[in-house]
């Protein structure tokens, strides 16, 4: 079952909180007012003043050498892959990770790399030495290993630092360069309490959202060495992805930057509260990690939770059976919480 499931047409305005997933955010005053004031300039000519000063600031952050603004995650993720690899070569990653799961193996359709996909452990993160195993021998019947592409966080679990490096370095140690997809990278740092060039150290390029933790209205950066940028520069055109007056979305990048990465921990917090409260409901098998819980009925009364809190003003992602992922985030604050906790006791009261 996709976690994706059951996402589309379920939200709205008049919904009092929307757990599908961190998406949903809308820009608050302050973002709306700094996208009104933002100066605009033409970004495919390089000209976008705060498209230029966005991606000079996640560089300095991340500690690397330039950065890429595009339009989603999934762009940002695809134009790094295609930027380290070439057709006929072969990218090592998490069976469950985003960019085999979940993007429609754009990487394999778009540039003909193969995706390798290896198991990845409970914890989230790959083994060394499955890593080191998915290897290919320098065989003409064989793909041509050339990436490892890692995620943090996984599922909402903020995959830690050694075993992130251990990965990596299983990687490295076989000639492959290392990529991380870290769609919620300010969730994952926030949860382990590292810096920024921490994480990002461990790995070649980066892929950043900026539209869900840090609720903008869109965009991603692809942060990494200055000349696989440019060739990522490249490919960002060739998909579609150049933008032109892009500053209005990136000066909400900014003021994200500044504004919405220390609060990641409050969502933590009332993802931990409303997991908890889901236990003490003897409800259903329950898990939690950073922003994300994930909500098993004991019953299989899917469906029936899903119109009960429909009714309430609550929405709720997932399938008719199967795990139902609630994601935290800016919007749902704590009055959206208590509208959701009241609704899921009066279901199982």
């Amino acid at each position: 079952m996709s976690q994706y499931a059951g996402l589309a047409g379920a939200g709205g305005n008049a919904a009092l909180c929307d757990l599908r997933s961190d998406t949903v955010t809308r820009p608050d005053a302050g973002m709306m007012q700094a996208m009104a004031a933002a100066e605009l300039g033409d970004d495919v000519f390089g000209e976008d003043p705060s498209v230029n000063r966005l991606e000079a600031v996640l560089a300095e952050r991340l500690g690397k050498d330039a950065a890429l603004f595009l339009p989603t995650g999934t762009m940002s993720n695809l134009a790094g892959l295609l930027a380290h690899c070439q057709r006929g070569e072969e990218i090592i990653t998490g069976a469950g990770y985003h960019v085999h799961a979940y993007e429609a193996a754009g990487a394999s359709v778009l540039g003909g790399i193969a995706l390798c996909p290896v198991p990845v452990r409970a914890d989230g993160a790959l083994d060394p030495g499955v890593v080191a195993g998915a290897v290919k021998a320098d065989d003409s019947h064989l793909a041509i290993s050339r990436l490892l592409s890692l995620e943090n966080t996984h599922n909402g679990l903020a995959v830690p630092l050694a075993d992130m490096s251990a990965a990596a370095e299983a990687g490295r140690a076989a000639g492959l360069s290392v990529h991380l997809d870290g769609a919620r990278f300010f969730n994952a740092i926030t949860a382990l309490g590292c810096a920024e060039t921490d994480l990002a150290g461990l790995t070649d390029t980066v892929s950043v959202c900026l539209s869900k933790g840090l609720g903008t209205p869109a965009g991603s950066a692809l942060v990494g060495p200055a000349d696989l940028i440019a060739r990522a520069r490249r490919w960002r055109k060739m998909l579609g992805g150049g933008m032109r007056q892009a500053g209005v979305l990136a000066a909400a990048g900014l003021y994200a930057l500044e504004h919405n990465t220390a609060r990641l921990a409050e969502d933590h917090a009332r993802a931990e509260e409303l997991a908890g409260v889901l236990r003490g409901l003897g409800a259903g098998e329950v898990s939690q990690a950073t922003n994300m819980v994930f909500f098993t009925p004991v019953d299989g009364r899917n469906d029936a939770l899903r119109a009960h809190l429909a009714a309430k003003g609550v929405v709720i992602g997932g399938g008719s059976t199967g795990a139902i992922r609630m994601v935290l985030h800016r919007d749902a604050d704590d009055s959206a919480l208590a509208q959701a906790v009241q609704a899921l006791r009066r279901f199982y009261g």
